[in-house]
């Protein structure tokens, strides 16, 4: 989860080259005072570089308000450590980007402070699935970013694309996968009821989630590589080693642009759409300055943004966006995706855990 969104982005930064400044819309004057400044976490390396470097200096141009990012820990270190600084009413960062689990995690400890949506103007941009909220309809999480995990393929073995996550269960594919190896970063259970048990509601139970799991490892024998470490599976896939498997969109894409005979496919049933979310602590006295930051960032503009440049797919309906078509395909797809059932993750991690190694991985 964290980890994943860690390293994802990291490298999406890397092949962007950074991100492109944008003129963006002008704050309300009130938030113009030069003393206003605003902590916020992002995931080391070059994501945070490039966010330092350009939008953040165009956020404090447009606001006046100075930001001072922290990088954020892999795994759910920062999770702990805002919830150990907010006992003590302290906040190492105002407003974080966190994976769906954390914002979840988060919220049964009441860690977020709850976001009014009349200061968010711009929130209305956003797809609803990327706006979180308490059970209670707080607003808990905005969208920051997004990305897919998709089929791919090497185009030199496969000529045609497949079309259905079902490829992955086919004999004629016996020794031929690449597939992530955790049942938290593959997503694998949602592809499997999504496919084969009509819908992801079907993992509602223990009984569901095991039928699942039996269904999935019925692709045991077609699969070459479990993998941990993403740049073993891609350098594979480039060479026809291991010529199927779940990958990402956007790198996947990068690859066949530079000549690699590789391809990318939503199937029928959808890529699997992974994202991050802005939270900010309950600790935090900058509340007025997050909103201005948060939905500074549901701007179209911003989101185009960072799907050209980071290769992130864009959190705001399509219909604002001034993506072109070829742009739009890069990042993302009109298919309905997959949505992980982050919920599973957080109340059954041990089970999903334990069963995963029994059947899947063991």
């Amino acid at each position: 989860m964290r980890d994943i969104l860690n390293g994802k982005l990291g490298r999406r930064a890397v092949l962007g080259a950074g991100l492109a400044g944008a003129s963006m819309l002008a704050m309300p004057a009130v938030l113009r005072a030069q003393d206003k400044s605003l902590k916020v976490g992002v995931y080391g390396g070059f994501f945070k570089d490039s966010f330092d470097k350009n939008i953040f200096a165009d956020f404090t141009k447009a606001t006046g308000i100075a930001v001072e990012s922290v990088a954020e820990p892999t795994g759910e270190a920062w999770l702990v450590q805002l919830e150990q600084a907010a006992r003590a009413g302290a906040a190492p960062a105002d407003v974080s980007m966190m994976s769906q689990v954390a914002i979840l995690k988060g919220q049964a400890n009441d860690l977020w402070a709850p976001l009014d949506a009349a200061k968010l103007p711009n929130s209305k941009n956003l797809i609803d699935r990327f706006i979180n909220k308490y059970p209670d309809g707080r607003i808990a999480g905005i969208g920051a970013v997004s990305w897919y995990i998709t089929l791919v393929t090497n185009t030199d073995v496969y000529k045609e694309a497949p079309t259905s996550w079902a490829a992955l269960w086919d004999p004629a594919n016996a020794d031929k996968l690449g597939l992530l190896a955790l049942v938290s970063n593959s997503f694998l259970l949602e592809v499997t009821a999504k496919t084969h048990l009509g819908g992801t509601n079907a993992l509602d139970t223990d009984e569901g989630i095991i039928k699942a799991l039996e269904k999935l490892a019925e692709v045991k024998p077609n699969v070459r590589l479990w993998y941990r470490d993403e740049a073993q599976f891609e350098q594979a896939l480039k060479s026809g080693e291991i010529p199927m498997g779940q990958y990402y969109h956007d790198v996947t894409g990068l690859a066949a642009a530079d000549g690699f005979p590789v391809r990318s496919t939503f199937p029928k049933e959808g890529g699997i759409l992974d994202s991050g979310s802005w939270a900010v602590s309950r600790a935090s006295k900058k509340t007025e300055e997050a909103h201005a930051f948060i939905d500074y960032m549901c701007q179209p503009a911003i989101q185009a943004t960072l799907s050209r440049k980071v290769g992130t797919s864009p959190t705001v309906k399509r219909d604002l966006l001034d993506l072109t078509d070829k742009e739009f395909a890069a990042v993302s797809s009109d298919i309905e995706p997959i949505i992980p059932r982050y919920d599973l993750y957080q109340t059954k991690s041990d089970f999903l855990n334990q069963k995963w190694t029994e059947m899947i991985a063991g």
